[in-house]
């Protein structure tokens, strides 16, 4: 298979189980920690009017959705990729950067110390871990 193929499939192949990861574990989150009384999860308005009803815990997994979601998309990158490993496991992370990123202004009443937990540490650092879980060790 001609290179660019493999790195484009490897590209995809992670942004896809990388969603179905982060998903998962959002969709499991309420399974685990139960939203507040009268919290509306369902739809974006429900959870733009009661979010400021959640503690942190209620932050637990749509975190770790975000973070293990681009760490294993990451990763899988990197290890289906020829070349430069780096390159599609930071593709990866930069287009959940860009997600983290758009559910910020969607949802601007989310506490800020989430928003810059989130957005430090579930993306950019995990895209770059990801890639060292595959043995990667080139730079840029």
């Amino acid at each position: 298979m001609h290179p660019i193929l493999r790195n484009i499939l490897a590209l995809v192949a992670g942004l896809i189980v990388g969603l179905l990861v982060n998903m998962a574990l959002v969709n499991l989150g309420p399974q685990l920690i139960p939203p507040p009384e009268g919290a509306d999860i369902t739809s974006m308005e429900g959870l733009k009017s009661t979010i400021h009803l959640m503690q942190p815990k209620h932050f637990l997994m749509p975190f770790l959705g975000h973070a293990l979601g681009t760490l294993v998309g990451a990763a899988l990158a990197a290890y289906l990729a020829v070349g430069n490993k780096m390159r599609p496991a930071m593709v990866v992370a930069a287009f959940f950067l860009l997600g983290g990123i758009s559910m910020v202004y969607m949802l601007p009443s989310s506490p800020m110390w989430f928003n810059v937990a989130d957005l430090g540490l579930a993306y950019l650092p995990m895209g770059w871990l990801g890639h060292r879980l595959t043995g990667g060790n080139k730079s840029w």
